[in-house]
């Protein structure tokens, strides 16, 4: 099914082990840097935004930013490094990779791997609710009024004694909305990030095992701001789960160490066992994993991202503008990735 591709005469002559694991150690250094760069910058600007009257609209804007990067990290990057690692001449000449499109079957797998996630972590949190307060009556009454109305009931200064149950349903009410909110949130960042570690550590374990300085050179500078935009994607989604400062820094910090520690393993692969990146059990592993990445980055990026600000974000749906500045946030993201994969 897939076309069988390699360039061993330049491989050949670019191998030079010595001078690749200078360039390696450097890399190290420098991804672990850039990566840190890229994930706290959305999240220091939200905190420093947090309080005033933009910061709704700068975590839109961030999001969105964030949504294209991580759709294009998905299909421009992910994907096509899947789909070249399976149709290497020593993994697509044999069975069973020669009969059938394995990195678009991973990928799938991938897709329905994260709307099962999703599926069962949402109905998780929608049971997760609080018992609410007050009589059956009052709580009937309450569940036929909007957000809306249960906001004014709540700014109201005066109320009868007979109401005051009501006022604490619709106290509780919109706190529990509000929580479902943000644990949705927090899944999301979750997820979001373990589709992403598989991806860094694919490249880093990829880069770690490869002897070719031709490929490592361009790779360093690409991979310090190909880190620095998935950092900033991931960092918006983080900023606007609003976790605790702990889990905050502990994601920042997985990030960014993921991609190094992939560079440190795939240099201790090469040594124990002497298997560079065009080995074909290599390739079918980094085929593999880079195909079920990039499923649950896409899903993640369409649905959980971009489908839910554009279609379900009340102050967007109300504000025009932003609107339009979201979009071009997202093509920004979009093309800011893209552009790297000319050389990486």
């Amino acid at each position: 099914m897939a076309a069988c591709v390699t360039d061993t005469a330049r491989a050949i002559a670019c191998r030079d082990g010595e001078a690749a694991a200078h360039l390696k150690i450097i890399s190290v250094f420098v991804i672990f840097f850039t990566s840190i760069v890229g994930m706290t910058t959305p999240v220091l600007l939200a905190r420093h935004f947090q309080g005033k009257s933009v910061y709704d609209k700068a975590i839109v804007m961030i999001k969105c930013f964030a949504a294209g990067v991580i759709l294009s990290t998905s299909l421009v990057h992910v994907l096509p490094d899947a789909y070249a690692a399976l149709s290497d001449c020593q993994v697509a000449s044999k069975h069973p990779w020669k009969d059938f499109p394995f990195a678009g079957l991973i990928t799938l797998v991938g897709v329905i791997l994260a709307l099962f996630v999703d599926i069962t972590a949402s109905s998780h949190v929608e049971h997760a609710q609080y018992a609410p307060v007050g009589t059956q009556e009052e709580i009937k009454k309450i569940g036929n009024k909007g957000s809306g109305e249960l906001r004014m009931e709540l700014g109201e200064s005066r109320m009868e004694s007979g109401e005051l149950g009501v006022r604490e349903v619709s106290c509780h009410r919109v706190k529990e909305e509000e929580e479902l909110v943000k644990m949705k949130q927090r899944l999301v960042s979750k997820v979001l990030e373990i589709g992403i570690i598989f991806h860094s550590v694919i490249i880093g374990v990829t880069m770690g095992m490869s002897q070719n300085v031709c490929t490592i050179k361009p790779l360093v500078a690409a991979l310090a701001f190909h880190q620095i935009f998935e950092g900033m994607g991931l960092g918006g989604c983080v900023a606007q789960a609003g976790f605790s400062l702990g889990t905050t820094a502990n994601m920042c910090f997985m990030f960014s160490v993921t991609t190094p520690m992939g560079i440190v393993l795939g240099m201790i692969l090469f040594a124990a066992t002497g298997y560079d990146d065009s080995n074909p059990n290599a390739l079918i592993m980094e085929g593999l994993l880079g195909s079920i990445s990039s499923g649950i980055l896409i899903y993640m990026a369409l649905v959980d991202l971009i489908a839910v600000d554009f279609f379900h974000n009340k102050i967007m749906s109300s504000n025009l503008g932003l609107k339009k500045a979201s979009f071009i946030a997202l093509i920004l993201g979009s093309t800011s990735m893209s552009i790297l994969a000319l050389w990486a």
